[in-house]
Protein backbone atom coordinates (compact mmCIF):
# COMPACT_ATOMS: atom_id res chain seq x y z
CA UNK A 1 0.00 0.00 0.00
CA UNK A 2 1.59 3.45 -1.25
CA UNK A 3 2.03 5.80 2.37
CA UNK A 4 -0.04 8.62 1.99
CA UNK A 5 0.36 11.82 4.12
CA UNK A 6 -2.92 12.15 6.49
CA UNK A 7 -3.46 15.61 6.84
CA UNK A 8 -6.68 14.75 8.85
CA UNK A 9 -5.20 12.66 11.35
CA UNK A 10 -2.31 15.22 12.46
CA UNK A 11 -2.32 15.83 15.91
CA UNK A 12 -3.11 19.76 15.45
CA UNK A 13 -3.47 20.15 19.50
CA UNK A 14 0.34 18.97 19.53
CA UNK A 15 1.13 21.51 17.22
CA UNK A 16 -0.40 24.42 18.19
CA UNK A 17 1.43 23.57 21.69
CA UNK A 18 4.48 23.36 19.58
CA UNK A 19 4.26 26.64 18.38
CA UNK A 20 2.95 28.09 21.35
CA UNK A 21 5.76 27.64 23.33
CA UNK A 22 8.16 28.40 20.11
CA UNK A 23 6.74 31.44 19.42
CA UNK A 24 6.97 32.69 23.45
CA UNK A 25 10.43 31.23 23.47
CA UNK A 26 11.55 33.80 20.45
CA UNK A 27 10.23 36.45 22.75
CA UNK A 28 12.23 35.83 25.38
CA UNK A 29 15.09 35.29 22.99
CA UNK A 30 14.23 38.65 21.95
CA UNK A 31 14.03 40.24 25.37
CA UNK A 32 16.89 39.18 26.31
CA UNK A 33 19.24 40.34 23.28
CA UNK A 34 17.10 43.75 22.70
CA UNK A 35 19.19 46.98 22.85
CA UNK A 36 19.07 50.63 21.73
CA UNK A 37 20.83 49.88 18.73
CA UNK A 38 17.80 47.21 17.77
CA UNK A 39 17.74 47.35 13.55
CA UNK A 40 16.04 44.40 12.52
CA UNK A 41 14.92 41.29 13.71
CA UNK A 42 16.77 39.44 10.80
CA UNK A 43 19.88 40.74 12.53
CA UNK A 44 21.64 37.76 12.03
CA UNK A 45 24.53 39.10 14.63
CA UNK A 46 21.70 38.74 17.34
CA UNK A 47 20.18 35.89 19.06
CA UNK A 48 17.00 36.72 18.20
CA UNK A 49 18.12 36.97 14.50
CA UNK A 50 19.50 33.64 14.36
CA UNK A 51 17.13 31.83 16.52
CA UNK A 52 14.46 32.83 13.74
CA UNK A 53 16.33 31.65 11.01
CA UNK A 54 16.45 28.37 12.64
CA UNK A 55 13.01 28.44 13.48
CA UNK A 56 11.59 29.06 9.87
CA UNK A 57 14.25 26.26 8.52
CA UNK A 58 12.51 23.69 11.46
CA UNK A 59 9.17 24.61 9.47
CA UNK A 60 10.76 23.47 6.06
CA UNK A 61 12.12 20.35 7.81
CA UNK A 62 8.73 19.39 8.83
CA UNK A 63 7.39 19.91 5.71
CA UNK A 64 10.14 17.53 4.59
CA UNK A 65 9.62 14.48 7.24
CA UNK A 66 5.86 14.61 6.54
CA UNK A 67 6.39 13.99 3.11
CA UNK A 68 9.00 10.72 3.73
CA UNK A 69 7.50 7.53 4.12
CA UNK A 70 6.72 7.15 7.48
CA UNK A 71 8.71 3.22 7.49
CA UNK A 72 11.51 4.88 7.07
CA UNK A 73 11.77 6.09 10.22
CA UNK A 74 11.78 2.60 11.47
CA UNK A 75 14.21 1.21 8.02
CA UNK A 76 16.73 3.97 8.98
CA UNK A 77 16.98 3.92 12.63
CA UNK A 78 20.04 1.58 13.28
CA UNK A 79 21.95 3.52 10.31
CA UNK A 80 21.16 7.36 12.15
CA UNK A 81 22.40 5.90 15.13
CA UNK A 82 25.29 4.26 13.74
CA UNK A 83 26.04 7.92 11.87
CA UNK A 84 25.11 9.65 15.09
CA UNK A 85 27.78 7.15 17.19
CA UNK A 86 30.39 8.58 14.82
CA UNK A 87 29.74 11.77 14.57
CA UNK A 88 30.45 11.64 18.70
CA UNK A 89 33.41 10.03 18.04
CA UNK A 90 34.48 12.69 15.06
CA UNK A 91 34.17 15.48 17.70
CA UNK A 92 36.20 14.01 20.01
CA UNK A 93 39.07 14.41 17.03
CA UNK A 94 37.99 17.15 15.33
CA UNK A 95 35.29 19.24 16.81
CA UNK A 96 35.70 22.42 18.30
CA UNK A 97 36.47 23.89 22.00
CA UNK A 98 33.48 26.13 23.21
CA UNK A 99 33.51 26.45 27.05
CA UNK A 100 36.55 23.32 27.65
CA UNK A 101 33.89 20.90 26.16
CA UNK A 102 34.80 19.73 22.76
CA UNK A 103 31.04 19.55 21.50
CA UNK A 104 30.72 21.37 18.30
CA UNK A 105 31.72 20.90 14.70
CA UNK A 106 31.91 24.62 12.87
CA UNK A 107 30.76 24.40 9.77
CA UNK A 108 30.37 27.16 6.97
CA UNK A 109 30.31 29.44 10.09
CA UNK A 110 27.15 26.95 11.89
CA UNK A 111 27.98 25.53 15.25
CA UNK A 112 26.62 21.83 15.06
CA UNK A 113 26.29 19.45 18.04
CA UNK A 114 25.72 15.91 17.16
CA UNK A 115 24.91 15.47 21.10
CA UNK A 116 21.76 17.02 20.53
CA UNK A 117 21.00 14.86 17.73
CA UNK A 118 22.09 11.44 19.11
CA UNK A 119 19.49 11.80 21.65
CA UNK A 120 16.90 11.86 18.62
CA UNK A 121 19.04 9.04 17.14
CA UNK A 122 18.95 6.66 20.63
CA UNK A 123 15.31 6.73 20.84
CA UNK A 124 14.82 5.74 17.03
CA UNK A 125 17.28 2.70 17.51
CA UNK A 126 15.38 1.56 21.07
CA UNK A 127 12.06 1.88 19.26
CA UNK A 128 12.80 -0.24 16.70
CA UNK A 129 14.86 -3.00 18.97
CA UNK A 130 12.27 -3.22 21.84
CA UNK A 131 9.39 -3.53 18.77
CA UNK A 132 11.20 -6.50 17.27
CA UNK A 133 8.37 -9.52 17.73
CA UNK A 134 10.98 -11.32 19.56
CA UNK A 135 12.36 -9.39 21.58
CA UNK A 136 11.59 -9.83 25.97
CA UNK A 137 13.03 -6.80 27.38
CA UNK A 138 13.52 -8.04 30.69
CA UNK A 139 15.40 -11.01 29.39
CA UNK A 140 19.70 -10.36 30.19
CA UNK A 141 20.47 -10.72 26.69
CA UNK A 142 17.93 -7.56 26.23
CA UNK A 143 19.00 -5.51 29.21
CA UNK A 144 22.64 -5.78 27.74
CA UNK A 145 21.69 -4.40 24.76
CA UNK A 146 19.77 -1.56 25.15
CA UNK A 147 22.65 -0.36 27.85
CA UNK A 148 24.98 -0.02 25.07
CA UNK A 149 22.39 1.34 23.04
CA UNK A 150 22.07 4.29 25.71
CA UNK A 151 25.42 3.62 27.34
CA UNK A 152 27.68 3.91 24.03
CA UNK A 153 26.35 7.81 23.47
CA UNK A 154 26.42 8.96 26.90
CA UNK A 155 29.53 7.82 27.34
CA UNK A 156 30.94 9.47 24.37
CA UNK A 157 29.14 12.57 24.83
CA UNK A 158 30.26 12.78 28.85
CA UNK A 159 34.17 11.85 27.33
CA UNK A 160 33.20 15.77 25.40
CA UNK A 161 32.75 16.24 28.61
CA UNK A 162 29.49 17.21 28.46
CA UNK A 163 27.84 15.81 31.53
CA UNK A 164 24.41 17.60 31.53
CA UNK A 165 23.78 16.41 28.36
CA UNK A 166 25.22 12.35 28.52
CA UNK A 167 22.53 12.60 32.07
CA UNK A 168 19.53 12.92 29.53
CA UNK A 169 19.66 9.44 28.51
CA UNK A 170 19.09 8.37 32.34
CA UNK A 171 15.71 10.10 31.05
CA UNK A 172 15.09 6.37 29.08
CA UNK A 173 14.13 4.70 31.85
CA UNK A 174 10.72 6.21 31.83
CA UNK A 175 10.17 4.29 28.66
CA UNK A 176 11.65 1.01 30.25
CA UNK A 177 8.68 1.43 32.59
CA UNK A 178 6.01 1.76 30.52
CA UNK A 179 7.33 -1.41 28.45
CA UNK A 180 7.17 -3.84 31.46
CA UNK A 181 10.12 -2.56 33.93
CA UNK A 182 8.89 -4.60 37.33
CA UNK A 183 8.03 -2.41 40.10
CA UNK A 184 10.99 -3.68 41.83
CA UNK A 185 13.77 -2.37 39.54
CA UNK A 186 12.12 1.36 39.89
CA UNK A 187 12.24 0.70 43.56
CA UNK A 188 15.82 -0.57 43.62
CA UNK A 189 16.79 2.89 41.01
CA UNK A 190 15.08 5.10 43.67
CA UNK A 191 16.90 3.62 46.50
CA UNK A 192 20.31 3.92 44.77
CA UNK A 193 19.37 7.39 44.04
CA UNK A 194 18.65 7.92 47.41
CA UNK A 195 22.03 6.64 48.38
CA UNK A 196 23.89 8.58 45.71
CA UNK A 197 22.38 11.93 47.29
CA UNK A 198 23.13 11.00 50.70
CA UNK A 199 26.94 9.92 49.65
CA UNK A 200 27.62 13.51 48.81
CA UNK A 201 25.94 14.43 52.27
CA UNK A 202 27.66 12.91 54.56
CA UNK A 203 31.14 11.35 55.42
CA UNK A 204 32.24 7.64 54.79
CA UNK A 205 32.02 6.80 57.88
CA UNK A 206 28.68 7.75 58.74
CA UNK A 207 27.06 6.17 55.47
CA UNK A 208 28.28 3.03 56.00
CA UNK A 209 26.54 3.11 59.41
CA UNK A 210 23.56 4.28 58.56
CA UNK A 211 23.73 1.75 55.93
CA UNK A 212 24.61 -1.03 57.56
CA UNK A 213 21.11 -0.18 60.27
CA UNK A 214 19.02 -0.16 56.93
CA UNK A 215 20.13 -3.92 56.69
CA UNK A 216 19.40 -5.17 60.08
CA UNK A 217 16.03 -3.42 59.91
CA UNK A 218 15.53 -5.23 56.54
CA UNK A 219 16.79 -8.35 57.85
CA UNK A 220 14.30 -7.67 61.12
CA UNK A 221 11.31 -7.42 58.15
CA UNK A 222 12.19 -10.24 56.16
CA UNK A 223 13.21 -12.93 58.67
CA UNK A 224 11.06 -11.77 61.16
CA UNK A 225 13.24 -13.71 64.03
CA UNK A 226 14.79 -11.59 66.38
CA UNK A 227 16.83 -14.28 67.39
CA UNK A 228 18.61 -13.80 63.65
CA UNK A 229 19.21 -9.63 63.62
CA UNK A 230 20.64 -10.29 67.59
CA UNK A 231 22.97 -12.69 66.09
CA UNK A 232 23.87 -10.95 63.09
CA UNK A 233 24.38 -7.46 64.97
CA UNK A 234 26.41 -8.99 67.60
CA UNK A 235 28.70 -10.47 65.42
CA UNK A 236 29.38 -6.78 63.71
CA UNK A 237 29.84 -5.15 66.93
CA UNK A 238 32.39 -7.53 67.86
CA UNK A 239 33.93 -7.09 65.39
CA UNK A 240 34.02 -3.64 65.05
CA UNK A 241 35.67 -3.27 69.00
CA UNK A 242 38.35 -6.09 68.27
CA UNK A 243 39.13 -4.18 65.51
CA UNK A 244 39.16 -0.82 67.19
CA UNK A 245 41.35 -2.56 69.59
CA UNK A 246 43.66 -3.78 67.32
CA UNK A 247 44.44 -0.60 65.92
CA UNK A 248 45.38 0.58 68.88
CA UNK A 249 47.94 -1.96 70.27
CA UNK A 250 49.90 -2.26 66.68
CA UNK A 251 51.66 -0.04 64.95
CA UNK A 252 49.37 1.70 62.38
CA UNK A 253 46.88 4.49 61.51
CA UNK A 254 43.58 3.91 60.55
CA UNK A 255 40.66 6.24 60.21
CA UNK A 256 36.99 5.37 61.62
CA UNK A 257 35.83 4.47 57.97
CA UNK A 258 38.39 1.92 57.39
CA UNK A 259 37.83 0.28 60.90
CA UNK A 260 34.35 -0.11 59.80
CA UNK A 261 35.34 -1.86 56.36
CA UNK A 262 37.37 -4.26 58.37
CA UNK A 263 34.99 -5.30 60.45
CA UNK A 264 32.37 -5.68 58.02
CA UNK A 265 34.99 -7.56 56.00
CA UNK A 266 35.58 -10.32 58.66
CA UNK A 267 31.51 -10.12 59.41
CA UNK A 268 31.12 -11.00 56.28
CA UNK A 269 33.03 -14.34 56.34
CA UNK A 270 31.57 -15.53 59.31
CA UNK A 271 27.88 -14.44 57.71
CA UNK A 272 28.58 -16.78 54.87
CA UNK A 273 29.56 -19.55 56.91
CA UNK A 274 26.55 -19.02 58.79
CA UNK A 275 24.35 -18.96 55.61
CA UNK A 276 25.88 -21.82 53.84
CA UNK A 277 25.19 -24.39 56.90
CA UNK A 278 21.92 -22.67 58.27
CA UNK A 279 20.57 -21.90 54.37
CA UNK A 280 19.49 -18.23 55.56
CA UNK A 281 18.51 -16.96 51.87
CA UNK A 282 17.41 -13.60 53.20
CA UNK A 283 20.48 -13.25 55.17
CA UNK A 284 22.57 -13.16 51.99
CA UNK A 285 19.75 -11.04 50.06
CA UNK A 286 20.67 -8.33 52.49
CA UNK A 287 24.24 -8.99 52.85
CA UNK A 288 24.47 -8.38 48.94
CA UNK A 289 22.40 -5.32 49.08
CA UNK A 290 24.27 -3.85 51.71
CA UNK A 291 27.53 -4.98 49.63
CA UNK A 292 26.47 -2.97 46.99
CA UNK A 293 25.01 -0.25 48.91
CA UNK A 294 28.62 0.19 50.05
CA UNK A 295 30.54 -0.29 46.77
CA UNK A 296 28.16 1.91 44.95
CA UNK A 297 28.77 4.84 47.42
CA UNK A 298 32.19 4.21 47.14
CA UNK A 299 32.49 4.39 43.69
CA UNK A 300 30.31 7.91 43.85
CA UNK A 301 32.58 9.58 46.71
CA UNK A 302 35.56 8.42 44.18
CA UNK A 303 33.89 10.07 41.00
CA UNK A 304 32.88 13.04 42.53
CA UNK A 305 36.23 13.46 44.21
CA UNK A 306 38.05 12.28 40.91
CA UNK A 307 36.11 13.06 37.71
CA UNK A 308 34.36 16.32 38.78
CA UNK A 309 36.08 19.76 38.14
CA UNK A 310 36.66 21.48 41.54
CA UNK A 311 33.76 24.04 40.19
CA UNK A 312 31.64 21.24 39.36
CA UNK A 313 31.89 19.85 42.87
CA UNK A 314 31.19 23.15 44.24
CA UNK A 315 28.11 23.43 42.34
CA UNK A 316 26.62 20.27 43.53
CA UNK A 317 27.72 21.46 47.53
CA UNK A 318 26.45 24.70 46.99
CA UNK A 319 22.75 22.92 46.11
CA UNK A 320 23.30 20.53 48.90
CA UNK A 321 24.16 23.25 51.44
CA UNK A 322 27.48 22.18 52.15
CA UNK A 323 29.02 25.51 50.75
CA UNK A 324 27.85 29.08 50.16
CA UNK A 325 29.48 31.19 47.08
CA UNK A 326 27.90 33.86 45.63
CA UNK A 327 30.46 35.62 44.11
CA UNK A 328 31.87 32.88 41.86
CA UNK A 329 30.90 29.56 40.90
CA UNK A 330 27.39 29.95 42.73
CA UNK A 331 27.28 33.48 41.19
CA UNK A 332 24.70 32.13 38.08
CA UNK A 333 22.54 30.53 40.67
CA UNK A 334 22.60 33.40 43.12
CA UNK A 335 21.58 35.59 40.34
CA UNK A 336 18.75 33.39 38.81
CA UNK A 337 17.12 33.45 41.83
CA UNK A 338 17.63 37.25 42.00
CA UNK A 339 15.95 37.63 38.56
CA UNK A 340 13.15 35.38 38.93
CA UNK A 341 12.22 36.64 42.43
CA UNK A 342 12.45 40.22 41.08
CA UNK A 343 9.93 39.58 39.12
CA UNK A 344 7.09 39.28 41.77
CA UNK A 345 3.40 37.87 40.29
CA UNK A 346 2.62 39.78 36.83
CA UNK A 347 6.46 40.69 35.72
CA UNK A 348 8.07 43.69 35.00
CA UNK A 349 6.79 43.62 31.94
CA UNK A 350 8.26 42.64 28.61
CA UNK A 351 11.49 43.72 27.60
CA UNK A 352 12.27 45.69 30.79
CA UNK A 353 13.96 43.13 32.81
CA UNK A 354 17.04 45.34 34.77
CA UNK A 355 18.58 41.46 35.51
CA UNK A 356 18.10 40.74 31.81
CA UNK A 357 19.04 44.09 30.12
CA UNK A 358 22.46 44.63 32.50
CA UNK A 359 23.46 40.97 31.84
CA UNK A 360 24.17 39.89 35.43
CA UNK A 361 22.88 36.33 34.58
CA UNK A 362 25.14 34.81 32.44
CA UNK A 363 24.01 32.40 29.41
CA UNK A 364 20.64 33.61 30.07
CA UNK A 365 19.12 33.10 26.35
CA UNK A 366 20.33 29.45 26.96
CA UNK A 367 20.49 27.45 29.67
CA UNK A 368 19.24 30.15 32.35
CA UNK A 369 16.38 31.50 29.69
CA UNK A 370 13.68 30.77 32.34
CA UNK A 371 15.10 33.73 34.58
CA UNK A 372 14.04 35.90 31.64
CA UNK A 373 10.21 34.57 32.18
CA UNK A 374 10.39 35.00 35.88
CA UNK A 375 11.46 38.66 35.47
CA UNK A 376 9.52 40.06 33.30
CA UNK A 377 6.26 37.88 33.28
CA UNK A 378 6.53 37.13 36.83
CA UNK A 379 5.15 34.14 38.52
CA UNK A 380 1.61 34.19 36.05
CA UNK A 381 3.78 34.34 33.03
CA UNK A 382 6.04 31.04 34.67
CA UNK A 383 3.38 29.15 35.62
CA UNK A 384 1.92 29.71 31.93
CA UNK A 385 4.82 28.35 30.27
CA UNK A 386 5.01 25.56 33.02
CA UNK A 387 1.09 24.93 32.42
CA UNK A 388 1.96 24.51 28.71
CA UNK A 389 4.72 22.20 28.91
CA UNK A 390 2.58 19.94 31.04
CA UNK A 391 0.06 20.21 28.57
CA UNK A 392 2.44 18.86 26.18
CA UNK A 393 3.74 16.28 28.02
CA UNK A 394 0.43 14.84 28.96
CA UNK A 395 -0.67 15.24 24.93
CA UNK A 396 1.79 13.49 24.11
CA UNK A 397 1.24 10.64 27.06
CA UNK A 398 -2.50 10.14 25.24
CA UNK A 399 -0.83 10.04 21.54
CA UNK A 400 1.34 7.17 23.25
CA UNK A 401 -0.77 5.14 24.18
CA UNK A 402 -3.29 5.01 21.42
CA UNK A 403 -0.59 4.25 18.96
CA UNK A 404 -1.32 0.79 17.14
CA UNK A 405 2.04 0.23 16.21
CA UNK A 406 4.63 -0.39 18.92
CA UNK A 407 7.49 0.90 17.02
CA UNK A 408 5.63 4.42 17.35
CA UNK A 409 4.49 3.83 21.11
CA UNK A 410 8.01 3.27 21.99
CA UNK A 411 9.32 6.01 19.76
CA UNK A 412 6.79 8.68 21.62
CA UNK A 413 7.86 7.32 24.85
CA UNK A 414 11.28 8.07 24.22
CA UNK A 415 10.08 11.73 23.14
CA UNK A 416 8.49 11.74 26.03
CA UNK A 417 11.21 10.82 28.44
CA UNK A 418 13.87 13.64 26.87
CA UNK A 419 11.12 16.21 26.77
CA UNK A 420 10.30 15.79 30.31
CA UNK A 421 13.59 15.14 31.17
CA UNK A 422 15.34 18.78 29.88
CA UNK A 423 11.85 20.21 30.88
CA UNK A 424 12.26 19.27 34.49
CA UNK A 425 15.94 20.16 35.22
CA UNK A 426 16.18 23.27 33.27
CA UNK A 427 13.27 24.89 35.34
CA UNK A 428 14.85 23.01 38.97
CA UNK A 429 18.25 23.82 37.77
CA UNK A 430 17.32 27.81 37.53
CA UNK A 431 15.77 27.96 41.29
CA UNK A 432 18.00 25.78 42.93
CA UNK A 433 16.58 22.75 42.83
CA UNK A 434 19.06 20.57 41.05
CA UNK A 435 22.88 21.26 40.34
CA UNK A 436 23.73 23.96 37.22
CA UNK A 437 24.26 20.83 34.76
CA UNK A 438 23.81 23.16 31.48
CA UNK A 439 21.04 21.57 29.85
CA UNK A 440 18.66 23.99 27.38
CA UNK A 441 15.19 24.57 28.00
CA UNK A 442 13.36 22.91 24.63
CA UNK A 443 11.82 25.02 22.20
CA UNK A 444 13.07 28.21 24.21
CA UNK A 445 16.39 28.44 24.62
CA UNK A 446 18.73 29.64 22.13
CA UNK A 447 20.38 27.26 19.64
CA UNK A 448 20.49 25.72 16.34
CA UNK A 449 21.32 22.43 17.06
CA UNK A 450 18.98 22.23 20.17
CA UNK A 451 15.86 23.48 18.68
CA UNK A 452 16.24 21.60 15.22
CA UNK A 453 16.83 18.04 17.39
CA UNK A 454 13.75 18.90 19.83
CA UNK A 455 10.98 19.46 16.51
CA UNK A 456 12.61 16.27 14.76
CA UNK A 457 12.04 14.55 17.65
CA UNK A 458 8.72 15.88 18.15
CA UNK A 459 7.35 15.72 14.64
CA UNK A 460 8.46 12.03 13.38
CA UNK A 461 6.39 10.81 16.43
CA UNK A 462 3.76 12.99 15.38
CA UNK A 463 4.45 11.97 11.62
CA UNK A 464 3.99 8.40 12.97
CA UNK A 465 0.46 8.84 14.82
CA UNK A 466 -0.72 10.58 11.68
CA UNK A 467 -0.97 7.29 9.90
CA UNK A 468 -2.09 5.37 13.71
CA UNK A 469 -5.28 3.97 11.32
CA UNK A 470 -3.93 2.77 8.81
CA UNK A 471 -0.32 1.24 9.11
CA UNK A 472 1.07 -1.10 12.20
CA UNK A 473 4.70 -0.41 11.16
Amino acid sequence: MKDRLYIGEIDWIAVILYLTLVIFGWLNIFAVSYNNQFRSIFDLSTNYGDQLIWILTSFVLIILLFAVDHRSYYYFAYPVYGIAVILLLAVLLFGTEVNNARSWFRIFGVNFQPSEFAKLATALALARFLSGWDVKIWTWKSMLTVSLMIGLPAMLIAVQPDWGTALVFSGFVLLFYREGMPGWVMAMMTFFVGIFLITLLLVPADLVIMLVSIAFIVLALLSRKTKHVMVSAAICIVFYFTTMLLTDVLPIEVTQYEVILIALALSTIVYLILIYKYKLKRLLLVLALLSGSIAFSYTVDYMFHNFLKPHQQMRVNILLGKETDVQNVGYNLNQSKIAIGSGGFIGKGFLKGTQTKLSFVPEQSTDFIFCTIGEEWGFVGTTLVIVVFVALLIRLLFLCERQKSKFARIYGYGLLSVIFFHFSVNIAMTIGLFPVIGIPLPFFSYGGSSFLAFTLLLFIFIRLDSVRKVYVI
